[in-house]
């Protein structure tokens, strides 16, 4: 495969994501200033850390390795991203202003049950970040980024399920009735 396409693709990868930052940014300004609270803030800082060292790893992994022609397993890492990416963009238009890449429960928070809600308890995390990650990975042929990083990150990611699932739970006592 060709540098200069792969390079395209890391650059876009990384646009994408600022932009999806720029609009968490803005939304968690807007609650946290209607009074909304914060849950698992320390975790949150340890998953954005090792979102970008999953991404640096996989760069740098691709960056040293022979440039070979492109293999079926990179087009299904493509592909893949290209999957997660349109699920994030399905997940922020159905949370719509409460989407935010932390846990904030706003005072008049709802729950939603719409658009990838409906199949998955935890679209942001199942649709989007897993298979992102899996396929940036496989992407630039980043097996040892996916087999290191990804359980690493695993780690903080069930921990983050299970501080929203208390979070939810505590806003909405009957939380796990209407949760996909």
């Amino acid at each position: 495969m060709s540098p200069t396409f792969m390079i395209v693709f890391i650059c876009l990868a990384f646009a994408f994501r600022f932009a999806t930052l720029g609009i968490s940014i803005r939304h968690e300004r807007r609650l946290k200033a209607e009074g909304a609270r914060e849950y698992g803030a320390v975790n949150s800082i340890v998953l954005a850390l090792l979102h970008v060292a999953f991404y640096v790893c996989a760069i740098l992994e691709w960056s040293l390795a022979d440039k070979a022609p492109l293999s079926s397993i990179q087009i299904f890492g493509f592909a893949l991203y290209l999957f997660a990416a349109l699920m994030l963009v399905l997940v922020i238009r159905a949370l719509g202003p409460l989407w935010t890449v932390k846990i904030i429960i706003a005072t008049n928070h709802r729950l939603v049950a719409s658009g990838p809600f409906r199949w998955v308890r935890h679209p942001n995390y199942v649709l989007n970040i897993v298979p992102e990650l899996i396929g940036f990975a496989l992407a630039l042929g980043a097996y040892r980024t996916l087999l290191v990083g990804l359980p690493v990150y695993l780690v903080s990611l069930v921990l983050r399920i299970r501080q929203e699932e208390a979070a939810m739970r505590q806003a909405f006592p009957d939380y796990g009735q209407h949760a996909a």
